[in-house]
């Protein structure tokens, strides 16, 4: 039986993705701090469905402590670390943003030297589609540069490449470094779009639309997510014999940065328009100018994902959506 660490495991992909483990006969050793950043009864909620596995474990602790995650992973002895938890929210970093330093600099760092005290087989950490930036040309692509980041959240996880990559070359540690794009399904965050959307439709109420609709969102439904993630953790990197074409592999390290995204951009509009058919009822629409921090597009050239496992992203937003909302409506009773 094979042991994945998962930090994380309260949120929202560290879920879906713990349950997929399972599964598939994993044990799961998880780690998460239950913050109060949204409603911590959600994250409850995960983790009742999750202890119904007998080989799922949980630590309650924060990553800034390092004594607890050194603890945990020890304890665990995994064959592979996939660190998801983190000071989440592009919106939020604007307000806060030592949460951000604190858990995504700091934890990253004592996760970071725990799986090369064990040492694992593979170290696995979430990265973002915003650590592109600035960047305009698409489908972003791995190995274009990506240096101007635009908010401190999308900086913490581009800092967090560059600390997997020494880490990976000092140590020789296997580290996959994934750029999500707007993931999004059941169980998902509250401050995440569809989350909000659905619930001021549904309740009447108006819902907050940023450069007045003109964005574009590469959308990615979280099972295809965590099922990426799922078949990268057999995509080891190691030498030039591990490589594929455009892939970001390291020349110096066992590294390398994946996008997971559905290379599919989608118009927020068309978005908004498929939640107000899937619940049958017209959003009261109040458009915005542009967020601080925001950019106007995202789109993923999933290409090197597809290479090292044979799969893609491939759920269709409109799909995607009405999952959604029938796991809302069941949820809240709406």
């Amino acid at each position: 039986m094979r042991t994945a660490f998962i930090t994380g495991t309260g949120g929202f992909i560290g879920f879906h993705l713990a349950e997929l483990l399972l599964q598939e006969g994993w044990r799961v050793a998880s780690f998460d701090g239950m913050t109060d950043y949204y409603d911590v009864r959600l994250k409850e909620r995960r983790l009742e469905v999750l202890r119904q596995h007998p080989q799922f474990s949980f630590t309650q602790a924060r990553l800034e402590d390092n004594d607890a995650v050194q603890a945990a992973i020890t304890s665990a002895a995994p064959d592979v670390i996939v660190h998801l938890a983190a000071q989440a929210g592009v919106r939020y970093s604007l307000e806060n943003p030592r949460a951000y330093i604190d858990a995504n600099i700091v934890g990253t760092f004592n996760v970071m030297e725990a799986a090369r005290a064990v040492p694992v087989q593979h170290l696995l950490m979430a990265s973002t589609s915003s650590a592109y930036g600035a960047n305009t040309e698409m489908p972003f692509a791995e190995t274009q540069k990506a240096d101007n980041q635009l908010t401190i959240y999308a900086a913490t996880k581009k800092a967090n490449e560059s600390m997997g990559h020494s880490y990976a070359h000092i140590y020789a540690l296997p580290t996959t470094m994934f750029r999500f794009f707007t993931v999004y399904g059941p169980w998902g965050r509250p401050d995440m779009a569809l989350f909000k959307f659905t619930k001021g439709i549904l309740e009447g109420m108006p819902i907050d639309i940023y450069n007045d609709g003109d964005m574009w969102r590469d959308f990615t439904y979280v099972t295809d997510l965590v099922r990426g993630i799922r078949l990268l953790i057999d995509a080891v990197p190691g030498g030039p014999e591990t490589a594929v074409e455009g892939d970001s592999l390291s020349p110096v390290a066992p590294f390398r940065v994946v996008n997971i995204g559905n290379s599919d951009k989608v118009r927020l509009l068309d978005f908004v328009e498929a939640i107000e058919d899937e619940v049958g009822k017209k959003a009261i629409r109040n458009y915005m100018p542009m967020q601080t921090g925001d950019v106007p597009a995202t789109w993923a050239d999933a290409s090197v994902l597809q290479q090292l496992t044979g799969y893609r992203p491939q759920t269709p937003f409109r799909e995607g959506i009405a999952c959604f909302v029938r796991w809302y409506r069941d949820y809240y009773g709406s």
